[in-house]
């Protein structure tokens, strides 16, 4: 016969472990999924490309670049692309996140940028490591020169993975349909543009953008997977929707069904959902996984 001690800590598990763990190990699996793609990818490209793929796309893609190069846009683009480094991204990601923190009153935003950015750089580094691909000649590059390895681009990969999660966590926040189409528009053009800012300087060749492109958005769909997942499990564990900083009492048991009811919930059942975790009908309002 279980004690009452025993049954709010079944009940404890249910609500709070078992979804976030669902969470973590999703993650965890999909994060080991991009690592084995990223070598893959760099094994498999070790293996066919060879001078003629240079000459089919790397070089006539660098040429043209460089017939587009001015002494003004040179700086402007330099600046730009130094957002998307290993300074640049920690501080604008660090700062995103710390607003969608706020927006949403949960940390989910943290667990998710903060674990996907953990493993795009992590990807990126093997895939450096093993491939060891020199960047264009610095006679065909714009200064300061790089001179680590080329392949894959981590500016790229990285800014793929932080701001499209940083686009989709917003999304669910905003209510607004030509607010979220904005701000998608908003975020692929940044996304594209740094990949190409690495090609317009001479630092990275274009296979090496393209590839990042790739690992990144194959490991954004399995976050956000995990993400959906989470919200899954939590309406299966009865919980209702995903305690935020405002609402803890999402997590409370069913010993307190009796206030439940009175606020207008189910006896025995869950506190109903605040207003800005609720999911409202209509593809323009807010889901009930915000953040």
């Amino acid at each position: 016969m279980t004690t009452p001690t025993e049954n709010w800590l079944a009940r404890r598990w249910g609500k709070w472990v078992v979804p976030y763990a669902a969470l973590w190990i999703t993650m965890l699996i999909g994060g080991v999924v991009v690592v084995i793609l990223a070598l893959v990818t760099a094994e498999v490209y070790d293996n066919v490309v060879d001078d003629a793929g240079l000459a089919n796309l790397d070089r006539p893609t660098l040429a043209f670049m460089e017939q587009l190069r001015s002494p003004g846009l040179d700086a402007f683009v330099t600046g730009f692309t130094n957002i998307g480094g290993g300074i640049g991204m920690p501080i604008l990601g660090s700062i995103l996140t710390a607003l969608l923190i706020y927006k949403s009153r949960s940390w989910r935003p943290l667990i998710l940028i903060g674990g996907a950015a953990a493993v795009s750089v992590t990807a990126t580094a093997l895939g450096k490591k093993m491939i060891g691909r020199a960047r264009p000649d610095h006679a065909d590059a714009v200064p300061p020169y790089e001179t680590s390895p080329s392949f894959p681009s981590g500016h790229t990969l990285n800014t793929t993975v932080v701001i499209a999660l940083v686009v989709y966590l917003a999304c669910l926040e905003i209510k607004r349909t030509s607010a979220r189409i904005a701000l998608i528009a908003a975020g692929v053009i940044f996304i594209v543009a740094m990949g190409l800012s690495r090609v317009y300087l001479g630092h990275h060749w274009m296979t090496d953008v393209i590839v990042g492109w790739v690992i990144g958005l194959a490991w954004v769909g399995i976050v956000i997977l995990a993400h959906r997942f989470f919200h899954v499990l939590r309406r299966r564990e009865h919980a209702g929707a995903a305690p935020t900083f405002g609402h803890p009492a999402h997590l409370r048991s069913s010993a307190a069904g009796g206030a439940a009811g009175s606020a207008g919930g189910p006896a025995g059942g869950p506190a109903p959902a605040d207003a800005n975790d609720a999911e409202p009908p209509g593809p323009a309002g807010r889901s009930s996984a915000s953040g």
